[in-house]
């Protein structure tokens, strides 16, 4: 046992080799990965059902219970796990305050792990132990989405390094290459303190697409437009050297001709106010200006002396219900699958089977938004397992996250809309801006807020979200 450490976490994120990595650990004596031991979804693997003896449903109800039994119950030596930015929250400060967790951070480039993670989800092969059995696959690079990926992981390395920093810590960094370094695996055995050595490196897992990244993409010209826009400094060392980028720089909106920046909160009336910018300059959705970066965002505000930026912030109930119909209702692409069926299974929420369908009432419908908002409320607190998402975070932590790179000139309430946007473009010189027409219902929402409303939802919401209500001085909604 080392007299160093007493147990391991890996902190990685899918398609970084985190699988080939734990093989190796598990292959020297005297060390034990149990898996994604906090993903929210599963316990460990997918097909497990427990980890020492503490099932999942125990761990949602107390992830340090779990932490504690695999320090001091792994049988033969030292136990740990492997953790990704979206795993548990709440046990990540225990982690990073303990001298006696030992940190490896595990990192490729995040080109390749996003790549290799579009081409795994396109083939549903997420490892290769027979490469006679290898699907073969390119991926379709979507530059939003991999700039949306990009910001979680620099945002989870740069909390990893500042504690780490602050706590006077460090950790073993494993670049994706080091993976194929038998003396590198045997030097992380050295810094974890024990006497195993490897001969050979575990042989089972293959690498599924060794070919260069522009092969591997259907459209390499896009991904080369898409990262030359980025400020990388060397994307391959993502904890020590890219620079912290603002949450949410990359969904900003500018017209196509009128000086005005939209900084949108997830489920607002992005729709009407895209729609307005368009109807201002006469020009389609294609002309504005998107895909910022903290680098085009400075360009384009030193490009247009006196532009404004502005965003829309919608009743707390309403934002709620377009987020629990568009997220988790929904079935389509733009629903999160894999949330909704952790909610139906751990958090038991009155959810159907698939869509909605005609037998589905307006009671039922309202009894599950019910349910939603009760697991809001234990979401935002910090007592479940899965992430806060920014569909249903609160609007004034989102205009936080926001001022972190900037603020918004004006914030808007959705029903203020038809009189303070046109008045903000009469002040960057249009002339005559027409008004914005009212968010129309979510097609995910089999019935109209108001065909459930009631005192006792309203009552609920403004529970869950007490400091938007102040804030922003929202009364009831109907």
């Amino acid at each position: 046992m080392s007299n160093r450490f007493d147990s391991f976490v890996v902190f990685a994120e899918m398609r970084t080799g985190s699988n080939f990595l734990e093989t190796n650990l598990n292959a020297m004596d005297g060390l034990t990965c149990h898996g994604e031991a906090f993903n929210p979804h599963f316990i460990g693997y997918p097909n497990s059902s427990e980890i020492l003896g503490v099932t999942q449903a125990e761990r949602d109800a107390d992830p340090l219970r779990l932490l504690q039994v695999i320090r001091q119950q792994t049988p033969g030596g030292m136990g740990g796990f492997r953790f990704f930015h979206d795993h548990d929250p709440r046990v990540l400060p225990t982690l990073l305050e303990d001298e006696r967790v030992a940190k490896i951070v595990l990192t490729r480039n995040p080109v390749e792990s996003y790549v290799s993670w579009k081409i795994a989800q396109a083939t549903g092969q997420w490892k290769l132990t027979n490469v006679k059995k290898r699907k073969d696959a390119q991926a379709e690079f979507d530059g939003p989405e991999f700039e949306a990926h990009l910001a979680r992981l620099q945002d989870f390395q740069v909390h990893l390094m500042t504690a780490l920093q602050t706590s006077g810590q460090t950790a073993f960094y494993v670049a994706y290459e080091d993976l194929q370094n038998v003396a590198v695996m045997n030097g992380l055995a050295k810094w974890l303190g024990i006497p195993a050595r490897l001969d050979a490196l575990d042989a089972s897992l293959k690498r599924q697409n060794p070919q260069p990244v522009a092969e591997k993409v259907a459209n390499p010209d896009e991904m080369e437009r898409a990262l030359a826009r980025l400020d990388r400094f060397n994307l391959s060392r993502t904890p020590s050297f890219e620079p912290r980028r603002g949450p949410v720089v990359p969904s900003y909106v500018a017209g196509a001709e009128t000086p005005l920046i939209y900084m949108p909160i997830h489920s607002g009336p992005t729709d009407s106010v895209r729609q307005w910018l368009c109807a201002l300059d006469g020009a389609d959705e294609e002309a504005l200006i998107t895909g910022f970066s903290q680098k085009t965002l400075r360009q384009w505000k030193r490009a247009r002396p006196g532009h404004r930026g502005f965003t829309v912030v919608r009743h707390p109930l309403a934002r709620a219900y377009d987020a629990f119909c568009s997220k988790i209702l929904d079935t389509g692409p733009g629903g999160y699958a894999r949330i909704r069926k952790t909610l139906r299974r751990a958090h038991g929420l009155p959810l159907p089977e698939g869509a909605p369908g005609p037998d589905y009432t307006a009671e039922q419908h309202r009894a599950a938004f019910d349910a939603f908002l009760h697991f809001v409320k234990a979401n935002l607190a910090g007592q479940t397992a899965l992430r806060i998402d920014g569909h249903w975070a609160s609007q004034s932590q989102c205009l936080q996250g926001m001022a972190e790179f900037t603020l918004p000139d004006m914030i808007v309430r959705e029903d203020e809309m038809a009189v303070y946007l046109p008045a903000l473009a009469m002040q960057v010189g249009h002339p005559a801006p027409p008004e914005p027409e009212p968010e129309s219902r979510s097609a995910a929402a089999p019935y109209a807020l108001a065909d459930i409303y009631d005192a006792d939802l309203e009552a609920l919401a403004r529970d869950v979200y007490q400091r938007d209500y102040l804030m922003f001085g929202f009364g009831d909604w109907a």
